[in-house]
């Protein structure tokens, strides 16, 4: 008993120095006391501090000042790491619980009969659709279901094992060797993957009139098991197509809220990244940028096919074309050659021409003689000064509608511009006439909101 109480560690008073007042203190120790004095500052100091060391330094003049938390931009680099649009998964369901074999006993019932229940049936795996995930970097490389529980006595059932359910991005497609199984396209739509093993039977199911005490129990059956593919497709209504460093990300950010990673200096996009448009009538436009093509990029040069596959969704597309280079022209060219390699008739959906970079003082001509070369429409926009952005959005949403009218679903633009008075509509008429940039401001007070 004493020599346990002598273990008991003593408590630590605190000095009166530090109860009343450590600089005040400190100030007297150190006038009083000489440098060479060993009960000096030195000395005094590691008195307080051992004696202050049980206080609580919570306290908000104690405590460690903190900045303010100040949320960066992620670089291209982290943004590569936390983006993943392909795995491959290995499926392997539960199996089924054994069945038991047992019998029947208890007081003055000599002859109970057989009463071993059935094993319980092995969890399945299936995935589901889920438009608030928006990478695959969660999934891990192996999936085991949970296995059935076995069975009792007293025709006790083993319990089912649980179903493993997994979250995937919208625009999921699921592969296996090769061959597109499903495509989970919608929000909560499940495909089940690969079936949970059937549970075994307990010698109470092979009771009969010819076998009156069966010994007989099976165990239960082996899950299924696929390994398979999963790619991300993006879901997007409108694709900035172009060439490495033509400024689609620099576009992006202009008419959305969305915050690629930009620079100076030459570098391309390894991910695709969405944004949102809005517009006043609650109507929202999702554009993808995505990274990059080079020429050969339907051979799978420069990972052209991961770029590529992003492209299939794209009801209509945005060629982006770089007014710096010296021939612009023949960009379009090279990119719609790489699109119909890659699926035939893809550069033919809905689209249209942007010529990037029109705060270079050689751009105006360049752009002439663009309009000149093609058919399509061309908008000449500059995403470094934000000129003529408006165009952009305003046949972005045309783009849009004629996507809507194929489809049979119904177009609120068309409501909103019948809502327009007629004043409205001749005052935008004549100023289409005299000035472009006017024409586009009172369009977009009338009919667009603010970025989002």
């Amino acid at each position: 008993m004493f020599a346990s109480l002598l273990r008991l560690k003593r408590a630590r008073l605190l000095c009166p120095e530090v109860l009343l007042g450590a600089p005040e203190a400190r100030s007297a120790g150190s006038s009083s006391l000489g440098p060479g004095c060993p009960c000096g500052p030195a000395a005094w100091r590691r008195s307080v501090t051992a004696a202050a060391r049980d206080v609580a330094t919570c306290a908000p003049l104690c405590a460690k000042v903190r900045a303010s938390a100040h949320k960066r931009d992620l670089s291209e680099k982290k943004l590569t790491r936390h983006f993943v649009d392909h795995r491959r998964v290995k499926l392997q369901a539960g199996s089924g619980g054994k069945g038991a074999s047992s019998f029947h006993s208890e007081p003055r019932k000599e002859w109970g009969g057989p009463d071993g229940g059935d094993g319980g049936d092995g969890g399945s795996i299936l995935f589901r659709a889920n438009k608030f995930v928006k990478s695959l970097a969660q999934l891990l490389p192996v999936y085991r279901g949970e296995n059935g529980q076995s069975g009792g006595n007293k025709n006790c059932y083993g319990k089912n094992g649980v179903p493993t359910c997994i979250s995937v991005p919208l625009g999921t497609v699921v592969k296996e060797h090769g061959e597109i199984v499903v495509d989970l396209a919608e929000h909560g739509q499940e495909y089940l993957a690969v079936f949970g093993g059937a549970g075994g039977k307990g010698n109470r199911f092979f009771l009969s009139n010819e076998n009156r005490a069966p010994m007989t129990a099976t165990p239960g059956a082996a899950g299924q098991e696929r390994v398979l593919q999963l790619e991300l497709r993006t879901m997007a209504h409108a694709g900035l197509v172009g060439f490495p460093n033509a400024g689609k990300s620099s576009l992006l950010r202009a008419i959305s809220n969305a915050r690629p990673a930009v620079a100076a200096y030459p570098f391309t996009t390894l991910n695709p990244h969405v944004g949102i448009v809005n517009y006043r009538d609650h109507e929202q436009i999702a554009v993808a940028d995505i990274p990059g093509l080079i020429r050969g990029a339907h051979l799978n040069r420069g990972l052209g096919i991961s770029f590529l596959r992003h492209i299939e969704r794209c009801p209509f597309l945005l060629y982006v074309l770089d007014l710096s280079a010296p021939e612009p022209w023949t960009q379009l060219e090279h990119l719609r050659y790489e699109l119909d390699q890659y699926e035939p008739g893809l550069s033919q959906r809905p689209r249209a021409i942007v010529a990037n970079k029109m705060d270079l003082p050689e751009a105006r001509e360049k752009v002439e003689t663009l309009k000149s070369l093609v058919s399509e429409r061309v908008i000449p926009v500059s995403a470094l000064t934000g000129q003529n952005v408006e165009e952009l959005i305003l046949h972005l949403r045309e783009l849009y509608d004629g996507y809507l009218c194929g489809e049979g679903k119904p177009s609120r633009w068309k409501w909103l511009q019948n809502k327009v008075s007629p004043a409205t509509k001749a005052r935008t008429h004549t100023n289409t006439h005299t000035h472009t940039h006017t024409h586009n401001k009172t369009l977009q007070s009338t009919l667009l909101s603010h970025k989002e």
